[in-house]
């Protein structure tokens, strides 16, 4: 399986590192914001999109015709994120190619779900918290921590 794994670097990156032996055995190609953070994943395909925030109309621009530049030419069965407007995007246009979704929610939101995660649950295939009492029927489930 072809995975794309999406993340802002800083927190996001590393949550997201954490959660590689889950995908060893699969193709992945990963997607962050800081070109460092390549060191990280010796021998796989990084791509380095640059971060922005929904106040930055522009930066939302170009990092959305990125991302989807990514997933036309990288094609993944799945895109999985830690996080945050990288992977939402990521996972709002991989849906729409018709690739499998997750979002794990970072365990720094841990008095209620990010925005990023409010916005793609209608996306995923499984929509995931790190906090027990922030799951609930029909929102995020809870599958354990990854710190």
């Amino acid at each position: 399986m072809r995975i794309l794994a999406v993340a802002s670097g800083g927190g996001h990156w590393v949550q997201l590192l954490r959660t590689a032996p889950a995908l060893e055995g699969h193709d992945v190609v990963y997607v962050t914001t800081h070109a460092n953070d390549r060191r990280d994943v010796p021998g796989r395909c990084v791509h380095v999109v640059n971060d922005a925030t929904r106040w930055n109309r522009w930066g939302s621009f170009v990092l959305a015709l990125r991302i989807a530049w990514i997933l036309l030419r990288e094609r993944p069965d799945a895109v999985f994120s830690t996080g945050a407007a990288p992977g939402c995007l990521a996972i709002l246009f991989g849906r729409l190619l018709g690739a499998r979704t997750v979002w794990l929610d970072s365990i720094a939101n841990s008095d209620a779900v990010s925005l990023s995660g409010r916005l793609v649950r209608r996306h995923c295939d499984l929509w995931l918290t790190q906090w027990p009492h922030l799951a609930a029927p029909g929102g995020p489930e809870y599958a354990g921590r990854v710190f």
